[in-house]
Formats: C-alpha cells, sequence, structure tokens
C-alpha cells in the first residue's frame, strides 16, 4: 500500500477553520464582555489548530495507521524530563511504543516580537524535554518516535516587515540582521530540524483577507513544506509496507 500523494494546498480547509474559528471567538468573547482585548480574545479560545488535527488524522488513517492509535482529544500526555508531563497536540501511541508527537503552532498580529521570544523558548523546551525523557527511558522500549513542529504565522505588514536587532556587546548572527519576523520563524524551524531538535517542521504564512480562498496560505521555504512534512510523518507512522 503505498503512501496517499499529498495534495497541493493540503492544509486549506484547516486555514480557512482557522480563521473563522477565531473570528467567532472574538466576537463571543466581545458579546459575554469578556476581558480579554484585541487579537488575545480569539487566542484564549484555543481550538483554533482543531483543522491541522483533523488534516493530519486523515492523511495518518488513509496511509494506513489505526485510527485508534491517533490520540488528539485526549490522552495526549507524555512524560518530561524536566516535567511531569506535557500535553502535546496530537501523540500515537501503537502497542505500548510512542511512534510520533506533533506541536502545531500559530501566531497572529499586532505582538510579533514578544511572541517570537516565547514561541522560540517553548519550542526548544519542548525539545529537549521530550528527547531527554526519551533517553532516560520514558517510553520504555519505543524506537526513536518522530518529533513535528508545525506554525502558521499570519502575513502581514508587520510580520513581513525588517526589525532592527540591538548588540551592545556582541554581534548577532548575520542571518537575523534586517530579517522579518517572517524570517525569523523561518529561521527558527530551519534551525530546529537541522539541529535535530525536531524530525520535521513545516512553517506557512496566511493573510486573513485571503481565508476563504483555496489557496489561502503559502510556503516561503521548499524544506519547511506541508509535503515533506507530512511525507515524513507517514512514512514513519504507517505500517511496513
Amino acid at each position: 500500500m503505498p503512501l496517499p500523494e499529498i495534495p497541493p494546498y493540503v492544509f486549506s480547509n484547516a486555514v480557512r477553520m482557522f480563521w473563522t474559528t477565531r473570528e467567532k471567538q472574538a466576537k463571543s468573547q466581545a458579546r459575554r464582555g469578556a476581558t480579554d482585548q484585541g487579537a488575545r480574545a480569539a487566542v484564549t479560545g484555543g481550538k483554533q489548530m482543531d483543522g491541522f488535527c483533523g488534516t493530519i488524522r486523515k492523511c495518518l488513517v488513509d496511509s494506513g495507521v489505526p485510527p485508534a492509535t491517533i490520540y488528539v482529544k485526549g490522552q495526549r500526555e507524555l512524560p518530561g524530563f524536566f516535567r511531569p508531563t506535557k500535553d502535546w497536540d496530537m501523540v500515537i501511541v501503537n502497542r505500548g511504543m510512542l511512534i510520533a508527537s506533533l506541536e502545531l503552532k500559530s501566531q497572529v498580529g499586532p505582538s510579533f516580537g514578544n511572541n517570537f521570544n516565547n514561541r522560540t523558548e517553548e519550542a526548544l523546551g519542548n525539545a529537549v524535554d521530550i528527547w531527554t525523557a526519551y533517553r532516560e527511558g520514558a517510553f520504555l522500549t519505543s524506537p526513536q518516535p518522530w518529533v513535528g513542529y508545525l506554525l502558521l504565522l499570519e502575513e502581514c505588514e508587520r510580520a513581513m516587515a525588517p526589525v532592527t536587532v540591538s548588540e551592545p556587546h556582541f554581534s548577532v548572527f548575520p542571518e537575523f540582521k534586517g530579517a522579518s519576523y517572517a524570517k525569523r520563524y523561518e529561521l527558527l524551524c530551519r534551525k530546529l530540524v537541522r539541529e535535530r531538535q525536531y524530525s520535521a517542521a513545516c512553517f506557512m504564512l496566511s493573510a486573513r483577507t485571503r481565508a476563504r480562498r483555496a489557496d489561502n496560505y503559502r510556503e516561503p521555504a521548499e524544506d519547511l513544506s506541508a509535503k515533506i512534512f507530512l511525507e515524513g510523518l507517514l512514512s514513519h507512522a504507517s505500517p511496513v509496507r
């Protein structure tokens, strides 16, 4: 049974659901008089990435992965080394073995600066935690799992504009000089993979004005495409062929 073909814009429906969910959550909180303000009103509602979970799960099932081994609605906690557990966005466990764990994230403006630093620290911390736990035998006899990181970033003027860096004592690495937040996120995803913190990463840009279009996102880097990301996951998780 060959792996299913990954179609162009495989995450199109997921992106549309992302923007629709955010809009509904913001309106709902406004009606309730919630204290959250601005973009954070949509963020704190959660569930924006459910469409991505659904798309990935369908690809897995189509490739032969038993549905009962894919956890997206519950039982996603895995042991950590620096903390008791981490609640991943998707976990695949089959016959007592950890097959894969996925982290699905998004970032929408206008506050990109602090959030970029938080996302960076979070991604690195999660990777170090799970790999150290794996080394120390937390997952029993599991072979090396596949660990994935997916990030959807709002494509807007502020995200695409060059950002200055402060260098009071030492120079930053040259690739960061004048890099936009979008470029910083691209570099982050690529370095996470090259430093083997994650098995694969997927990075997408989406403008909310294109939410209802079929081509409602774009992939600025081929090595961080949905196709490569999903093919890597399916190859690892699918039954032996």
